[in-house]
C-alpha cells in the first residue's frame, strides 16, 4: 500500500494553533501555554505535517512516535525538551496507544519584537539542532525547568496589566538561558562523539584541498561542510566552539592558511596560481585573508621562509 502524503499545514497565529489542537481559545493573542494532556487530537491528519509561524518550547513525556524537524529526526526519551523555530516543517507520527503529556510554550515573534530577546533568540542554536541533539534533562534540571515553565503558566493565566509582557519575557529569557547552559553541559558529556565529528571535519577539509574540489567548486562553505557531515550549520559551529573555541568558518580558514603555506614553500606556483588552486576567485581575496591570519603577505611569507 502506498504511503499517504501529507501537505504541510501552515499555522500562522496562536489562535489557529488552539483551534487545530481543539482546545479553548488562548488567553493572549501572541503567546500561549498548552498542557499537552489537554490535547486529544494527536492522531489528526492535519497535525502530521505542520509549519508554525512562531517559536515553540516543549517538554514532552511518554512520546513514543517520531518527529521530523526540517530534514532531521528528533530522538525522543523521557523528559526531552524540543525547540522549534518559525517556518520549519514539523512532521510527526504518533502511535494510537501513545499518551503524550508535558507542556508547550508558543511564542509569536511579534510578542518579543520590541525587546532585545527578538535578536538574541535567533542566536540560540538549539532551535535548529540535528536529531541527536534534542535536550535531555537530568532530574534536577527537569525540576528547575518545570519550575520556570510553571511561573510562565501562572503569569499567562493572570489578568493582563501594564507589566505582564515584561514579566513573561523575563521568565522566557531565564528559561532560554538555563537551556543554553544545559546544552553546553550536553556538549561536554558527549565530548567523545563530538571529537569524532571534529576528526571527520579535519579529514573532510584535508581531502577537499588535496583533491581538485577547490578548483571546481571554489572555497568550501559552512553549509557545504555541514551537509557533508550530516549536521546543521548551527550545531556544527556550536560544537566546535565548545571543543576548540572556534567556529566552522575559522576552521575552514585555518585549513586554507595551512594548505597555502604548504604550497608557498614546496612549489614554484605564483601567488595567483596558489590562490586559484585553493578555490579563490580573486588573488586579492587570498592575499587579504593570508595577511589577516599571518600578519605578512604570501610573498613576504615565501621570502622569509626561503
Amino acid at each position: 500500500m502506498k504511503k499517504e502524503d501529507y501537505t504541510p499545514h501552515t499555522i500562522s497565529s496562536i489562535s489557529e494553533l488552539h483551534q487545530l489542537l481543539q482546545i479553548s481559545k488562548p488567553d493572549h493573542p501572541l503567546v500561549s501555554f498548552v498542557n499537552l494532556r489537554d490535547i486529544s487530537c494527536h492522531f489528526d491528519n492535519n497535525l502530521k505535517s505542520v509549519i508554525y509561524n512562531f517559536y515553540t518550547i516543549s517538554i514532552k513525556k511518554g512520546f513514543k512516535g517520531k518527529m521530523r524537524y526540517g530534514q532531521n529526526y528528533y530522538d525522543f526519551d523521557e523528559g526531552v525538551m524540543t525547540f522549534m523555530g518559525p517556518n520549519q516543517i514539523i512532521s510527526t507520527e504518533v502511535p494510537m496507544d501513545s499518551s503524550v503529556y508535558g507542556s508547550m510554550l508558543a511564542i509569536h515573534p511579534d510578542f518579543i519584537q520590541s525587546y532585545p530577546l527578538a535578536k538574541k533568540i535567533k542566536e540560540y542554536g538549539y532551535f535548529s539542532y540535528a536529531v541527536n541533539e534534542a535536550l535531555h534533562l537530568s532530574e534536577k534540571e527537569q525540576n528547575m525547568i518545570t519550575g520556570i515553565m510553571q511561573n510562565i503558566e501562572q503569569e499567562y493565566l493572570s489578568s493582563i496589566d501594564a507589566f505582564s509582557q515584561d514579566v513573561m519575557i523575563s521568565h522566557i529569557e531565564l528559561l532560554l538561558n538555563y537551556c543554553n547552559r544545559f546544552y553546553n553541559r550536553q556538549f561536554i558529556t558527549r565530548k567523545n562523539a563530538n571529537n569524532t565529528l571534529l576528526t571527520k571535519l579535519e579529514t573532510l577539509l584535508s581531502e577537499y584541498f588535496e583533491s581538485d574540489k577547490a578548483q571546481k567548486l571554489g572555497l568550501p562553505t559552512v553549509a557545504y561542510i555541514s551537509e557533508q557531515l550530516n549536521v546543521t550549520p548551527n550545531y556544527l559551529s556550536d560544537m566546535l566552539r565548545s571543543l576548540t573555541g572556534q567556529s566552522t568558518q575559522h576552521h575552514i580558514h585555518n585549513k586554507i592558511i595551512e594548505k597555502a603555506k604548504e604550497l608557498l614553500t614546496t612549489t614554484s606556483l605564483s601567488v595567483s596560481e596558489t590562490a586559484y588552486k585553493l578555490g579563490f576567485e580573486y588573488p586579492q581575496s587570498f592575499n587579504k585573508l593570508f595577511k589577516s591570519k599571518t600578519n605578512v603577505s604570501p610573498l613576504e611569507f615565501r621570502s622569509s621562509f626561503n
